[in-house]
């Protein structure tokens, strides 16, 4: 089982000014920790240990072990902040995780059975993700990895929403509870089948009046 565990250093140095130093000079990570009605904890990261951390998609949406100068807080990854071109990350905030006390946390989307989707298979369509992660509201205990969507039965121009979903227990849907059934996928025509379609109509169409002038 992968141990997902993080070191930290509390850090009083605030601003921004101090953040790019961090980032620049010791290769550091500024972070903060929130939530459990405690103070933020500014704190800094190691930069190599966080990408190494952010390598496996899981430690988005597991419990981390945060030791913060030896003291350790169990937490959720809340929010990266990435740089615009390096897209490296710059910031992360964490929020503090309370056994007993449901959380709001996003987690990924897996499609599966794609290959199998009676859409493509058999209909000759193609499948668009409009969502790769939905926002949850779940008890620590019961936080899944990932949100499994199976486009097996899915078919062309059919749509696939929040509530289609099978959502594991304890699993509750932050959209779904505000009456908001987004749509996270679909299948639809493929672009070029739409293409070569739209170009045959008016030749198809030039060919009939042809076809009734020699009449």
């Amino acid at each position: 089982m992968t141990n997902f565990a993080l070191n930290a250093q509390a850090r009083s140095d605030m601003g921004k000014g101090a953040s790019r130093r961090l980032r620049r000079n010791a290769n550091l990570v500024p972070a903060i920790v929130y939530g459990a009605d405690k103070a933020p904890q500014p704190i800094s990261l190691v930069f190599k240990e966080l990408v190494k951390l952010l390598e496996n998609e899981a430690a988005f949406s597991h419990v981390l072990e945060l030791s913060i100068d030896g003291a350790k807080e169990s937490v959720l990854i809340k929010d990266l902040q990435r740089h615009p071109a390096k897209n490296s990350v710059t910031h992360v905030d964490f929020i503090r995780v309370v056994k007993g006390q449901k959380l709001t946390v996003t987690v990924p989307l897996h499609f599966i059975n794609e290959e199998d989707c009676v859409g493509v298979k058999q209909q000759g369509g193609a499948i668009s993700h409009t969502a790769n992660d939905i926002e949850i509201e779940v008890l620590p205990r019961n936080l899944p990895e990932f949100i499994a969507v199976d486009m097996s039965k899915v078919e062309l121009g059919q749509v696939v929403h929040l509530s289609d979903l099978k959502l594991p227990e304890g699993v509750e849907s932050v959209a779904l509870s505000h009456e908001n059934d987004l749509a996270i996928a679909n299948v639809h025509q493929p672009r070029v089948a739409e293409e070569t379609t739209a170009e045959e109509a008016p030749a198809a169409d030039a060919a009939e009046e042809e076809q009734k002038d020699e009449e």
